[in-house]
């Protein structure tokens, strides 16, 4: 991972299949995500799109699926045209998911790297820690 990494942690009590499919389920995760429509089939090399409206602007964020260990480790990366920055590969982040047993639950840690300041890390993990807090209350309702 490179440049400046925003994390973001959360414990869910549940068992790491369920948290798993939630995190790929598209359904699920229009739940959480602020809204966000997913399309991928979650297979390493494939792409991945997400698409909604964020703070009344419509957009179209894309990636590619790098990694995926079922209910242990998703990796992918994401660039949103939102950024203002050129559809470039600099510009891309890396999203790393990793999924830990604990006790009766899971523990979620989000990675997300390449961030090109302190404002926009501290930004990424806010917006992310929000994300997680969501996923929680979507599994643990079941």
């Amino acid at each position: 991972m490179a440049g400046l990494i925003a994390t973001a942690t959360t414990d869910i009590t549940a068992e790491p299949g369920a948290v798993w499919a939630a995190l790929t389920d598209p359904k699920k995760i229009k739940e959480y995500m602020f809204g966000s429509q997913v399309v991928t089939d979650w297979k390493p090399g494939s792409t991945i799109v997400w698409r909604g409206e964020y703070q009344g602007r419509s957009y179209e964020d894309k990636g590619e699926v790098l990694e995926v260990e079922p209910a242990k480790h998703l990796k992918v990366t994401h660039f949103s045209p939102l950024s203002g920055q050129p559809d470039v590969p600099e510009n891309y982040h890396t999203v790393t998911y990793d999924l830990v047993p604990r006790g009766s639950g899971t523990t979620v840690t989000l990675h997300q790297d390449n961030n090109g300041s302190e404002d926009e890390k501290q930004h990424s993990q806010e917006n992310w820690q929000m994300m997680l807090d969501g996923l929680k209350k979507v599994v643990e309702r079941g």
